[in-house]
């Protein structure tokens, strides 16, 4: 009977025995992963941080810093952070002492400390952590910011006089709202919290919430000064900003409203339009659309007066019997050269550019000369451009010469830019809202990089430029059967200032080429001869420098 008691007794020792063999291993083992939650991991650098809120409302910090042998690591803390509506919170530094390898200085705008390999413990005192916060009181300081290396691990406690009533952790770049790893109150005695892998530059910001009355808040928040207040958003920066905005939002729908009524006109389908006229006697004639001459097709089409707009006209000139061109074989059988001849005098029937043309190429006195000549003689061409861009002006194709409108916005613009400039540097030495005078200055420099692109032609030079697009339609579809064979000469002849203008040389003399000529003499061969006779006036004409040397794009 004895045996089951005893059997009882000893059972019931070894389930003793085993529980408390069952709780020692558990605390063993919690004590174990405290531990080593507490240790870095080896060749990291991580940082534990112990904040106590003092009754006098500075903050003592204790921050146990571990850092791999052979490594040096630092941490730079501004003291000086802005709030927002031009004004910044500033906090004080004190005490501040390293135990260990490293050191910490503290100056009025930042707090900064080294940390050589090993562990070493910083300890510092901060004023102007407490701030009222409607009826309670907000805690916030950066507990790790500004390290120059990857934090492993940032641990957080914090202990008040009081238990805190919340805590919010923010983790990650300045000014992001990512939270920490993790944050508690820590069963309502004080705030636990922690960051995982904290990126070199990046902060844990934390603000513990108190009941008022714990302690007196100490937070001091002062106008920003310096260049940071001088370029504050402040509501009349602001309302300075969006007064600008409105007007360059403006300028930006009126330059798209002028361009895209050039962009229509590129863009349209358009027939070939009737060049094509016939008189009373029923003869053939060209005429051009809206009169426009080969000289100026090109101006229209660009907006730029081109070596190739020269060249037209010197054709056109020679077909309305005032130049005669002729070949010139040279005494070796093989070189060529032209001869361009006086054959009638400039007369009013000239625009004022054609006759500059004319003069250029003969001047009073001079009757005829080769182009080899011209080689070795300076021609001025400026006269020829200032007087094509008046012309094309005079003709309301244009407001006012293109080249004048883009140096006008240009020089406009530099201009806004380094008042833009001057105003910052003023404002920012001044009154502050330095901002405008930043917003002025690049106002300026995209209106001088814009100035290429802003619109010189009227209404009527865009619609002249779609018509241009259909004169390009004539010379791509017209055939020697629409022209009767008696007219077909001087169709040809009176055509072909437009197709060298637009390009279209090639195709108009494999279409219409003929061998004689009243403007081009001594040719065995026009289709051969005539485009060697364009490029060696083309190169002539481009050693003046006044012009492009490009051809018009096709419209």
């Amino acid at each position: 009977m004895r045996t089951p008691l005893l059997s009882a007794a000893v059972l019931k020792n070894w389930g003793v025995a085993i529980f408390a063999t069952a709780a020692l291993t558990a605390v063993m083992t919690s004590g174990t992963a405290v531990g080593a939650l507490a240790q870095p991991l080896p060749g990291t650098v991580s940082t534990e941080v112990r904040m106590k809120l003092e009754r006098d409302a500075r903050l003592s910090v204790t921050e146990t810093v571990h850092v791999p042998d052979g490594k040096t690591v630092k941490r730079t803390v501004p003291l000086r952070l802005a709030v927002g509506n031009g004004l910044e919170r500033q906090y004080q530094v004190t005490d501040a002492k390293v135990e260990g390898k490293g050191s910490a200085t503290v100056d009025d705008d930042k707090f900064s400390a080294t940390f050589e390999g090993g562990q070493a413990t910083l300890t510092y005192t901060v004023v102007g952590a407490v701030a009222p916060v409607g009826d309670a009181l907000e805690v916030r300081w950066q507990v790790a910011g500004g390290w120059d290396t990857e934090l492993d691990k940032v641990a957080v406690t914090f202990s008040a006089p009081d238990s805190p009533t919340s805590v919010n952790c923010l983790a990650g770049p300045v000014g992001s709202s990512q939270p920490c790893t993790s944050a508690d109150l820590a069963d309502g005695k004080g705030v636990r919290a922690q960051e995982i892998k904290l990126g070199a530059g990046e902060r844990v910001d934390v603000a513990i919430g108190l009941s008022a009355g714990v302690v007196p808040p100490n937070a001091v928040v002062v106008e920003q000064s310096g260049l940071a207040a001088a370029f504050a958003l402040t509501p009349v920066s602001g309302a300075a900003l969006g007064g600008l905005l409105v007007l360059l939002l403006g300028g930006v729908a009126l330059l798209w409203y002028l361009r895209g009524r050039d962009a229509a006109a590129l863009a349209s389908e358009v027939r070939a339009v009737s060049v094509l006229v016939r008189d009373q006697a029923g003869r053939v004639a060209f005429a051009s659309p809206d009169g426009v001459l080969p000289g100026q097709v090109g101006t229209v089409v660009d907006e730029h007066v081109d070596v190739v707009d020269v060249t037209a006209t010197v054709i056109d000139l020679a077909v309305r019997n005032y130049l005669w061109i002729a070949e010139v074989r040279q005494e070796d059988g093989f070189s060529h050269d032209w001869q361009i001849v006086r054959r009638n005098p400039a007369d009013d029937s000239l625009s004022g550019y054609e006759r500059a043309v004319y003069e250029a190429l003969l001047p009073q006195g001079v009757d005829a000369v080769t182009v080899s000549e011209l080689r070795g003689r300076r021609i001025d061409l400026a006269q020829v451009r200032d007087r094509l861009y008046a012309d094309v002006v005079e003709k309301r194709w244009f407001v006012r010469r293109p080249d004048a409108e883009r140096s006008l916005f240009w020089w406009a613009g530099i201009v806004i830019a380094v008042l833009g400039l001057a105003t910052t540097v003023v404002l920012a030495l001044t009154i502050g809202n330095a901002l405008f005078g930043l917003a002025v200055a690049v106002a300026g420099v995209a209106l001088a990089f814009g100035a290429r692109s802003m619109p010189a032609r009227t209404k009527r030079g865009s619609e002249l430029l779609e018509h241009v697009r259909g004169l390009r339609g004539y010379l791509h579809g017209v055939t020697p059967d629409d022209v009767p064979e008696a007219d077909r000469e001087l169709v040809f002849s009176r055509s072909l200032p437009y197709a060298v203008v637009l390009g279209e040389t090639e195709r108009w003399l494999a279409t219409f080429g003929r061998q004689d000529l009243y403007w081009y003499g001594n040719a065995s061969d026009f289709r051969r001869s005539f485009p060697a006779f364009l490029g060696a006036l083309d190169g002539v004409l481009a050693q003046a420098g006044h012009l492009r040397s490009l051809r018009a794009p096709n419209p």
